[in-house]
């Protein structure tokens, strides 16, 4: 069949055979967010394009390569999110939210947009989950957002992740910091790549976490970072790592995670598959940014969050062969073989779904036997056939797909109960049976 068109490159189909793994996620990440009180925000998919300037910073990739950037009809520059920390930041302080009461604590699931290659796991649309929560500057909301995040991941089954953590200190300790790591690669810079070359007066740290394979055999004997950390962040790091300890959390001490915009301070974190068939796939990561919020408004507040990438997510559970339960099938097809039928199947439909069950009334005029076929495919648990005999009797069978056996029920108003026998007394057997 001839398309007028097809989905643009490096977006995808959530098809109805799928879709459910993704709601499956979600769920599950907003209902763990919402133990640790988190509450849901959701934010515009579009926002003005100087909060992420700011935000995400102009010498990044992501603003000089990868943002869909656009003017609109008032010639406004526009842009659609590529990330969900800086709207919900902005969302926070345009609402006051941070008056009402400290620490804030916010949730959202995004769809974001970053124009780069596609890839395994990485799309220009992509859906990603995050949670900030603002106001504290103690070590232990380091250790609880951390905590959180290692909380999702146990619920959804995906034992094999591994909890990166580093400090990359305050302003205080990277100035010292910059200073050794361009003295060092000044004296290796006919090897960095030009993109490097470029960060090594701005934007150093970013040369640690450069994907070139040159760049990072260079900067594998790189200075650490945590050998200039001043007392108040060294401290503030062991305290998390002992929060971590106690609460048999196991986490790994990684120099080599840096972020290269100079709101983040002290703590930072990554969290990696560590399972040999997707090994090394990096399925989300945070920090903490105490110096971000006063860019964005007239307010300084510490504050910390993370960012999970739903679609590596489930790719790291499918090559895990976690298991994703299967959606409920539909409980009760009925099968009309008139106009008369049809209208009082669709009452009875109402009235079953009324009560939280999942059903389907015919709808194609079809032949019995293609209706009898058609429930099989959608895997009905029972098929309710009504025709001009069932409507004269008041009566019909409910015939069980699982065995084939059918069970006569009324249809009037005694239908509704009728129903809820059979249907518990045939569960309950085979529970039986399983046992």
């Amino acid at each position: 069949m001839k398309l007028l068109t097809s989905a643009p490159r490096g977006t995808q189909d959530i098809l109805p055979k799928n879709s459910y793994k993704w709601r499956f996620i979600e769920n599950i990440m907003l209902d763990q967010a919402a133990k640790f009180q988190f509450k849901e925000i959701r934010t515009p998919v579009f926002e003005h394009t100087e909060l992420f300037l700011r935000s995400v910073g102009e010498e990044t990739d992501v603003v000089q390569k990868e943002m869909y950037t656009f003017l609109d009809k008032g010639n406004r520059s526009i842009t659609l999110r590529p990330e969900g920390t800086a709207g919900a930041i902005r969302a926070m302080l345009e609402h006051n939210l941070h008056n009402e009461s400290l620490p804030v604590r916010l949730s959202y699931v995004d769809s974001c947009y970053r124009y780069e290659k596609p890839q395994s796991g990485r799309w220009r649309e992509f859906s990603q989950f995050g949670c900030e929560m603002v106001g504290s500057s103690e070590p232990l909301a380091d250790a609880e957002v951390i905590s959180l995040a290692h909380s999702i991941f146990k619920r959804l089954n995906l034992n094999n992740i591994s909890v990166e953590i580093n400090s990359i200190g305050c302003p205080k300790c990277r100035a010292e910091y910059y200073k050794s790591l361009k003295n060092y690669f000044k004296d290796n810079k006919e090897n960095l790549c030009d993109t490097c070359l470029s960060r090594l007066e701005k934007n150093p740290m970013r040369i640690i976490d450069c994907k070139n394979p040159d760049c990072s055999k260079i900067a594998e004997n790189a200075p650490n970072i945590l050998d200039f950390l001043c007392s108040e962040c060294r401290e503030h790091f062991q305290k998390v790592k002992e929060y971590l300890t106690s609460a048999n959390i196991d986490f790994i001490v990684n120099p080599k995670i840096v972020r290269g915009l100079d709101y983040y301070t002290k703590t930072v974190f990554e969290f990696v598959s560590t399972n040999e068939n997707s090994k090394g796939l990096v399925c989300g990561g945070g920090g903490r940014y105490d110096n971000l919020i006063e860019q964005l408004g007239e307010v300084s507040l510490p504050a910390l969050g993370f960012g999970l990438g739903i679609d590596r997510i489930l790719l790291a559970m499918e090559k895990q062969n976690t298991i994703i339960p299967a959606p409920e099938t539909c409980d009760v097809y009925f099968a009309p073989l008139d106009e008369k039928a049809k209208a009082l199947a669709f009452n009875l439909s109402n009235i079953l779904r009324d009560s939280s069950f999942i059903v389907e009334c015919d709808s194609l005029n079809r032949k019995l036997k293609s209706q009898m076929k058609y429930a099989n495919k959608i895997n009905a648990k029972f098929v309710i056939v009504i025709g001009e005999e069932e409507i004269q009797n008041k009566k019909a069978k409910v015939k069980d797909m699982a065995d084939s056996s059918e069970h006569t029920i009324s249809l009037d108003d005694n239908f509704l109960k009728e129903f809820f026998e059979i249907y518990t007394e045939i569960e309950k057997n085979k529970l039986l049976k399983n046992f």
